[in-house]
């Protein structure tokens, strides 16, 4: 992620002198955002991936986006990131702002835009890594499981003011991981074929190391000494090279949310930063009253996780607020969680963009969009065009 928060740390560095991991944690205001995205850069007549990276990177320097556009593991990917934004509202004037700008570059070399979880039909063979020494080394480290890394996320970071409540709210996140990737889950084809997943991404993501839900922690100190650790021996070079579902992020003071599926309508990616933050909150508020946080175990939440990604929105996951016996669908648990976290939304003035979940809810996420334009006609071509029509959809910006 691209300098949403201040880059400058304070203090030795980070892991230096055994297991100290400096962070800026209470830095910045608490609850503040910032969103990354992944999108696809497409030819305009066959709408399969190019390797065009460079050209449109040049053709989006103008001074004000160049530290918000960067390159990403392959050549056909572009990211964004926002700059620090107080609500759902601002992140969504600064997305519709780059993603005008991402595609206005694109389209002056003829190339188009698209944001999804996994392109329906291109081939991670035939795509290009990226001329960075940070892209050159990974696929070096990790091999084949790099190079079919051909998928696209969403990243949501939410500021929060001491580095032992990120843990602690970290890990009650975890009981949300089925319903962010549900609400986000765009990418039910993959190579061509329709996969009976939601998001098919997430299995690609789940073969790398470091991966899935996060460990429990007792609190910052614990995490710096595993980080230490991992970093001192080799086996990483800085904690970004860790990719759990949800992790802090200590030089950005931050708690960053990955599980996301990259997400086609703008709106439904406010609509979610809304829901993610007002989570954030809500947690925060039980630890800053003392009161117990809900933590549960890592194989029950991945479980559910699974469930949201094979299932969508309807999957029958484990109630395990409640400990109830039978499964529920996990849209029943998405509006009793609405229900908790609206009257924080209001005190953070995002709770008109939180509505949208509930449109999520009613009209389906993007791989029910997907399926209904492939099953009309079993053309695949036609969901990627739809894909790349609704991405470039955002470029009003409103007032």
């Amino acid at each position: 992620m691209k300098q949403i928060y201040p880059a400058s740390i304070t203090g030795k560095g980070f892991a230096e002198g055994g297991s100290v991991l400096d962070h800026r944690f209470g830095s910045t205001p608490p609850f503040t955002l910032g969103v990354e995205e992944e999108y696809m850069l497409l030819d305009p007549e066959s709408f399969d991936l190019v390797q065009h990276v460079d050209t449109v990177l040049t053709a989006a320097q103008d001074g004000e986006f160049d530290d918000r556009i960067g390159p990403e593991l392959m050549q056909s990917v572009l990211e964004i990131s926002t700059p620090v934004c107080k609500t759902a509202a601002d992140v969504e004037r600064e997305l519709r702002k780059l993603r005008t700008h991402v595609t206005q570059a694109a389209k002056g070399h003829n190339l188009r835009v698209g944001s999804a979880g996994t392109h329906p039909f291109s081939l991670f063979e035939r795509q290009r890594i990226t001329a960075r020494d940070r892209y050159r080394n990974l696929v070096d480290q990790l091999q084949y499981v790099a190079r079919r890394e051909l998928i696209f996320g969403c990243h949501i970071h939410v500021a929060v003011d001491d580095p032992d409540k990120a843990i602690d709210v970290m890990s009650s996140l975890l009981l949300h991981l089925a319903e962010l990737l549900a609400l986000s889950a765009s990418s039910p084809f993959w190579r061509g074929e329709p996969t009976g997943l939601s998001s098919s991404r997430q299995m690609v993501f789940a073969a790398l190391p470091r991966s899935g839900p996060p460990p429990r922690f007792s609190g910052y100190d614990d995490y710096a000494e595993v980080v230490g650790q991992l970093e001192k021996t080799g086996c990483i070079a800085d904690y970004t090279h860790i990719w759990w579902d949800i992790r802090p992020h200590p030089r950005f003071g931050t708690i960053e949310v990955r599980v996301m599926d990259a997400i086609t309508r703008v709106e439904e990616t406010v609509a979610i930063t809304a829901y993610v933050q007002a989570l954030v909150k809500h947690y925060s508020e039980l630890y800053d009253t003392g009161r117990e946080m809900p933590s549960y175990h890592r194989i029950l939440v991945t479980e559910n996780k699974w469930l949201g990604a094979r299932y969508g929105l309807e999957a029958p996951v484990m109630d395990l607020a409640t400990g109830r016996r039978n499964r529920v669908p996990l849209a029943q648990l998405i509006r009793r969680a609405l229900r908790e976290i609206e009257p924080h939304a209001r005190e953070l003035g995002s709770d008109r963009e939180l509505e949208g979940i509930r449109d999520i809810l009613a009209r389906g996420n993007g791989a029910d969009r997907q399926l209904r334009i492939f099953n009309a006609n079993r053309d695949i071509l036609e969901v990627t065009r739809e894909i790349s029509d609704a991405t470039e959809a955002a470029l009003t910006v409103p007032a």
